[in-house]
Parts: structure tokens; sequence; C-alpha cells
């Protein structure tokens, strides 16, 4: 089986609605799997660092699962329309993997949850993608034949998922929400499983 890891910031749970949906997608695809981690918040108050094991929700995130992986689905909330700093602090510690290239030719897509519908949510997508542009990977978004991303009264954009939460992030996700993100993960494990069946078949050869 091969795996899709799924690695996202939440902090009232919009965004890891949307993770979760995005593993629902990823299992729809024979041969897949989503491996769904998260990282650590970020404080300058080092004599109180965050536990080595999260109290609830999936592990944090190692570089070897970014290794490991034959995909990347990459989600955060919104922080004045850039992704939240725990996230960019992750992608900060990478050099190692930009060095060596193990990210490169791999596809990814992104996704995020905002405060309000013009709370930045294409431009905090636009945000996480640039450090994988970086490292090489191949990005993904939702496209127009998906007819919800037409339709929607909520979230969802063709840079990639999204979730309109509210000022108190109250709202859960909505349908079109769901479904978008949910469809987001199987393209992309769809496009896994080509690019490794290619580069197995060119090994082979």
């Amino acid at each position: 089986m091969r795996e899709i890891l799924i690695l996202y910031y939440s902090v009232h749970g919009g965004t890891r609605q949307l993770a979760e949906a995005i593993a629902r997608g990823v299992a729809e695809v024979p041969g897949m799997l989503p491996r769904v981690r998260t990282v650590p918040r970020v404080t300058s108050r080092v004599e109180q660092p965050e536990p080595g094991v999260p109290s609830d929700g999936p592990p944090y995130v190692e570089i070897a699962d970014l290794q490991q992986c034959v995909g990347l689905a990459l989600g955060s909330p919104t922080r004045f329309g850039n992704m939240a700093a725990p996230m960019k602090y992750f992608w900060d510690q990478t050099a190692s993997l930009w060095l060596s290239g193990d990210l490169a030719g791999k596809p990814a897509c992104v996704f995020t949850s905002t405060g309000s519908l013009h709370g930045g949510q294409e431009t905090t997508l636009l945000s996480m993608m640039l450090p994988l542009l970086h490292h090489g990977m191949l990005l993904l978004g939702i496209p127009y034949t998906q007819a919800r991303l037409a339709a929607t009264r909520s979230g969802g954009t063709p840079y990639g998922a999204s979730h309109h939460a509210g000022a108190d992030a109250s709202l859960p996700a909505s349908d079109d929400e769901l479904q978008l993100a949910q469809a987001l993960g199987r393209r992309l494990a769809e496009t896994a499983a080509c690019l490794a069946d290619a580069a197995a078949r060119s090994e082979r050869e």
C-alpha cells in the first residue's frame, strides 16, 4: 500500500474537518492509504514547550513521513492571509529534504479554513504552495469539472479545498466544502498512483 501524507494544523477544528474529508477521498483509491499528521504549536515562551506526543488527534509529523509518502495534502487555517506560524515553522526546518530532493516530483495539494469568505482563503492556499514549489512538488487544484466548485455558496476554490468557519469558528463544514475536499483527496491519490506506477515501470525497463 502507498501512503498519502495529510499534514495539517488546526485550532478550532475547521481545517481538521477538511483533512478528514481529504483522507476519505484518498481511501477511495485502490492501493492508497492516508497518513494523517499534525504539527505542534509554537511559542516564544521556551520554558513551556509542547509535549512530545499530542494529547489527542494525530501524531506530530516527522521528516520520515515526508520521505515515505507518495503525495502530500497540506492544510492550515488563515493567519492574516498566510499559513499559520506552526506550519511555517515546520517547513523552515525541511532544508535537508530540499538538499536531497526527496519531495521532487511528488504531487501535492493544499487546503485551509477561514473566519470569513473574504478572509484570505486564496492567499493562504498560495502561501502554502510556495515551499512546495521550492521542493519541486507537482501542485494540484480542484478543476471546474467538479460541479460543486461553481455552485458553492460557502468555501471551495480552484486553488484547493477551503472552509468558511465563521467569525467565532462555530460553522461546521458544509456539504459542498466536504465533497470538494474529498474530491481533492481522491484526485491527489489517483495522480500519485499514476506517477508511482510510471516510476516503477521505468525502473523495471
